[in-house]
């Protein structure tokens, strides 16, 4: 019984003397990242297994993120493989309704406009001085797609994995907090009262079905280095759409969704480790991150004041903001924001289309990147 205690003394003593300084901060922000999780309901799904990865890879001598360790094995088979995230994305497109965006196809220029912003922060980057990969990685955390991001990070810049992925899927779970105030600052009450009329149209199946493939193909050869990112999507969007393989949908949307989340959560956790991650290009990574978020924000909304003046006060140009490719959060955002000015107004499915087309949008938009940094002989 003593030898046990002194035993536990002895090597409590040696890992209190093997902490880094930034150990002991970076479990806080682990331990900040589950209680936004769990008491607030932030992303729960990402911010408890991100957060608790934090925390454990942050404790000295346990070597779980060298060779061999258990959180190095997920890193490598899942991450650095990218198949994390391409499962996600199969997840994602089972999930996805596309129907709204087909019903009203202007509502694919809102998504297209709310990618501006990763452009807007890319050249920024560039300007301070990163190089182009960590540039191209830093501008698509405005996207606002954690996978997006993780999928680019792991193959051109894994040393800024941690910071980009916790920014992405941080500032995702902030949207509700970010948006309504550049909401409300780039348009007028009256702009915002103004009522959507929802003109039912009725989408074939044959429609539906070949939305996935048609967009597979053109994407595919307009950005064929993003090829992986918009397949893996539509492949997930076929599976639901064609209605014959319920199973393999149902998989993709529970069992795989959420043991691949589990996987990337604690894995995007394991990269947090303080000595790696408290860097100050971490916080100004973090600062251009939120920079992309608002830009996107804003060109959206701007975009949507454009359409409002072009058809006559018929758009509201809230639904703008759903451009972003936080799905569907951003358009809960717009119709929330939307009632509040006017009771009467039903956003909802015009901001879906929005939010749908910015989910596309996203993944093109990494995918053009990726193709042109490929031209420029960058990758």
């Amino acid at each position: 019984m003593l030898d046990a205690i002194i035993n536990g003394l002895s090597g409590l003593i040696a890992g209190t003397l093997n902490l880094h300084w930034s150990n002991p901060i970076m479990m806080l922000i682990g331990g900040i990242l589950l209680y936004l999780g769990i008491k607030k309901d932030f992303e729960p799904l990402l911010l408890v297994p991100i957060g608790f990865g934090c925390i454990i890879v942050n404790i000295p001598l346990a070597d779980l993120m060298e060779k061999d360790g258990f959180l190095r094995v997920i890193y490598d088979m899942g991450i650095m493989t990218e198949l994390f995230p391409l499962l996600i994305f199969v997840g994602i497109g089972a999930m996805t309704d596309f129907r709204p965006v087909l019903e009203n196809p202007y509502t694919f220029l809102l998504g297209a406009a709310g990618q501006f912003g990763i452009f807007l922060t890319l050249l920024l980057a560039l300007a301070i001085g990163f190089p182009y990969k960590d540039a191209v990685t830093i501008g698509i955390i405005g996207a606002c797609d954690g996978p997006t991001v993780i999928y680019v990070a792991s193959q051109y810049a894994p040393h800024l994995l941690g910071a980009c992925s916790v920014a992405a899927y941080s500032y995702m779970s902030l949207v509700p907090m970010l948006q309504p105030p550049i909401m409300k600052i780039l348009t007028t009450k009256k702009e915002r009262e103004t009522i959507m009329k929802t003109h039912k149209k009725t989408v074939s199946k044959t429609t539906a079905l070949l939305f996935p493939i048609v967009i597979t193909i053109v994407g595919g050869l307009i950005a064929p280095k993003g090829l992986p990112l918009l397949a893996t999507i539509m492949l997930g969007n076929l599976m639901k759409e064609s209605g014959v393989v319920s199973r393999l949908t149902k998989a993709a949307e529970n069992e795989i969704s959420n043991i691949v989340t589990l996987l990337l959560g604690i894995s995007i956790g394991a990269t947090m480790s303080g000595p790696v991650f408290f860097k100050p290009q971490t916080l100004i990574i973090l600062c251009l991150g939120l920079l992309a978020i608002c830009l996107d924000t804003v060109c959206g909304v701007l975009f949507g004041k454009i359409l409002y003046y072009i058809t006559g006060g018929k758009i509201n140009p809230l639904i703008g903001a759903a451009g972003i490719s936080a799905f569907p959060m951003s358009a809960r955002v717009v119709q929330k924001e939307g009632q509040k000015y006017n009771k009467k107004n039903y956003l909802l499915m015009h901001a879906m289309g929005a939010n749908a087309g910015g989910q596309v949008g996203s993944v093109m938009a990494a995918a053009v990147m990726l193709s042109v940094l490929k031209g420029m002989g960058v990758i």
